[in-house]
């Protein structure tokens, strides 16, 4: 069967004006004479939009969380109803008004993912609160920080969180919080002793606050507005202090709404009441905010993984969502894992999933289903992810065509990648149904516009052929307001045309899908004058069963790249035992770091790395990259800046040994 829609995907915005130096303004091609603003004009707040849901949804199940038995074991899905929630929301967002929370404050919340964060982002859309996540990562510096810029009274955490939100404040620290919820219900006595007594802040539980709304007679809704602020989400960064990104209510609105829109378009999966969403990624990022915010638009189920993500296939196997949103770190671990079980297997278990492979691989651009294929080899495979999947996104990086291609076969399902940053509630690009191409990003969001603006110092160009080239720019319903308090970064971001620089490079191709081939400031330069695009390179080699993490780096002074490497927990072993049975120390042993770069580098070439892309030497070490060790931000991105600092002595070492001409540190 033909795909249902035929290139190209994105046309030019009507009258647009081409400009020395950039392509003109591309738009999606359902949504030509106006950019989507809202789904309705009567759905014009993130409010508005919760009920529509609630009320699409009737009595069904709204939020699910695992019991825990006695033993610490988790078990089935326990629900609440959409009914259910909402009275909790209600006497919740009143509550918090009696307790002095007002129109337009900030209010913090300090947690994984669990019903209460969510039931506190939607009471204070109903309150017209300003919701502001908070993050282990942040570090001291950075909660000190976003607490006082946003002077923020009030903190909702979960338990674990109270001792350091405690120290802070006794530290003279956090100078504006007065009042912490705490999402559990139970407070370890001793803990809110020392929060009230020594550092002066009144602790009361969520349930306490549910309790002193239900106490009062009346209702008492915020009168939320459009252009008010809906969140300032503080951007990780990689550098440098974080920046608050402004969103209101109606740029978050017109994200979801265009998610909506290609939904009802046909361009993109249709999201109803009936299926269920596993919420694992971070709700300190619009990524996540944007799939729960579809999800409860359209009054469906959302499960909530335990909190620990080495969990997490588990809480899928029980929960066998229909909706999977996640990252290609990921998405590029259960590649490996199979195809190092395939291997593994060997023999005609291998033959077969190889044979099975091929075959659907070939037909990827009609179909990802095949009626004997999925039963006999892929079955055991899609279970790992519940069985029920009827779509995949994956966001917040590239993912590489291999791993996308992979998901689609084995999966038997939709597969789609999005495009977008913080700064304009993701809202930047989507991939199109049943278009399997990999390696784009697809076309823009209905209430986004993209052109392309020349980069002269990195050769990119809106002129270059085959296809234009060079920095992205959206415009449109979705973009930020400002960086908060600092209308210089703002500036820098946001042009006088309302054009978000986005510092990403991309391609429109011949369908005029947009292709991220380049970033900005994680570009440089090596000694002999080649760009290097780290994120690119890094996304070859932990594609390997042997690696489970990669860091690319290069000196500007140096011709060579090196790196730090974790190995895979499982693959690593066993190709030590095969290689280099009596070695005792191998994450230091030259000959295994030799041998390893040496297969490495067979395999880079296999993938179309050049010489130059390919690490020259090279530093194992067995701890992950991670949030809590500062490694990554919330969306799973690497930290250059600090993964420079924390191996530097060690990058220092790999090329002075370089320079004496060995390929190993």
């Amino acid at each position: 069967m033909p795909p249902a829609f035929q290139p190209p995907y994105a046309v030019p915005a009507p009258g647009a004006v081409q400009k020395q130096g950039e392509t003109v303004p591309y738009r999606h091609f359902k949504f030509v004479d106006k950019l989507v603003a809202r789904p309705s004009e009567d759905i014009r707040t993130l409010w508005d939009m919760y009920l529509h849901g609630y009320q699409l949804a009737g009595e069904r199940p709204f939020m699910g969380t695992r019991r825990i038995d006695q033993d610490g074991q988790a078990k089935e899905y326990v629900w609440q109803t959409y009914p259910q929630v909402h009275e909790r929301i209600t006497n919740y967002g009143k509550g918090l008004l009696q307790l002095g929370l007002t129109r337009q404050k900030a209010i913090g919340v300090y947690s994984v993912n669990r019903p209460e964060w969510t039931m506190t982002e939607l009471a204070s859309y109903r309150q017209s609160f300003i919701i502001v996540a908070l993050y282990d990562t942040l570090g001291e510096e950075a909660m000190e920080y976003i607490v006082n810029q946003t002077e923020m009274e009030f903190i909702v955490l979960s338990a674990d969180k109270l001792d350091n939100i405690t120290r802070l404040v006794k530290n003279k620290s956090l100078g504006y919080i007065k009042t912490v919820i705490v999402m559990d219900d139970t407070i370890d006595p001793s803990k809110k002793q020392t929060a009230e007594q020594e550092a002066g802040i009144k602790v009361l539980t969520f349930r306490e606050v549910e309790t002193l709304g239900a106490s009062v007679q009346g209702d008492q809704l915020g009168n939320t507005q459009p252009e008010d602020i809906a969140t300032i989400c503080y951007t990780s960064g990689t550098t440098g202090v974080p920046k608050g990104v402004v969103l209101t209510q109606s740029a978050s609105v017109a994200a979801i709404s265009s998610i909506s829109a290609v939904g009802d378009k046909g361009t993109f999966a249709l999201i109803t009441r009936d299926d269920v969403y596993i919420s694992y990624l971070p709700l300190a990022h619009v990524f996540e905010r944007a799939a729960q915010g579809i999800h409860i638009f359209k009054g469906a189920a959302l499960g909530y993984y335990q909190g620990d993500t080495l969990k997490l296939l588990d809480d899928i196997a029980e929960l066998k969502p229909t909706v999977f949103c996640s990252v290609p770190r990921l998405f590029n671990r259960i590649y490996d894992k199979v195809l190092a079980g395939v291997k593994a297997k060997g023999g005609i278990a291998a033959y077969l999933f190889h044979t099975a492979f091929n075959a659907k691989k070939a037909q990827l651009h009609k179909t990802v289903h095949h009626w004997l294929w999925d039963r006999v080899v892929f079955g055991a495979i899609r279970q790992k992810l519940g069985g029920r999947l009827r779509f995949i996104l994956s966001g917040s990086a590239p993912v590489s065509p291999d791993v996308m291609d992979f998901m689609r076969i084995c999966f038997s399902a939709k597969v789609y990648e999005g495009y977008g940053q913080t700064e304009n509630f993701c809202a930047g690009c989507l991939t199109i149904t049943d278009d399997n191409t990999s390696g784009v990003v697809g076309v823009p969001f209905p209430c986004s516009e993209i052109k392309l603006v020349d980069v002269p110092d990195m050769e990119y160009h809106s002129t270059d052929k085959p296809y234009p080239r060079g920095e992205i720019c959206v415009r449109g319903h979705a973009v930020m307001r400002e960086y908060y308090k600092t209308p210089e970064k703002t500036a820098e971001a946001v042009d006088q045309d309302g054009w978000l620089h986005t510092g990403d490079i991309g391609m429109f191709d011949s369908a005029n899908r947009l292709v991220i081939i380049d970033r900005l400031k994680n570009i440089f330069k090596l000694s002999q004058g080649e760009y290097i695009a780290p994120e690119k390179i890094e996304g070859v080699y932990q594609k390997h069963e042997l690696v489970a993490q990669a860091f690319v780096y290069g000196d500007s002074m140096q011709a060579s790249l090196v790196g730090v490497i974790v190995p895979d927990k499982e693959a690593f072993p066993a190709w030590l035992q095969k290689n280099f049975p009596e070695e005792k120390q191998p994450y230091t042993s030259s000959d295994v770091k030799k041998e390893l770069l040496k297969v490495l580098s067979a395999y880079c070439k296999q993938n179309d790395l050049k010489g130059f892309e390919q690490m020259r030497a090279v530093h194992l070490t067995p701890n992950e990259f991670s949030i809590e060790n500062d490694l990554l931000t919330p969306t799973f991105k690497l930290k250059r800046e600090t993964a420079k600092k924390v191996f530097e002595k060690e990058i220092n070492e790999m090329y002075s040994t370089l320079s004496n001409g060995r390929a190993f540190n």
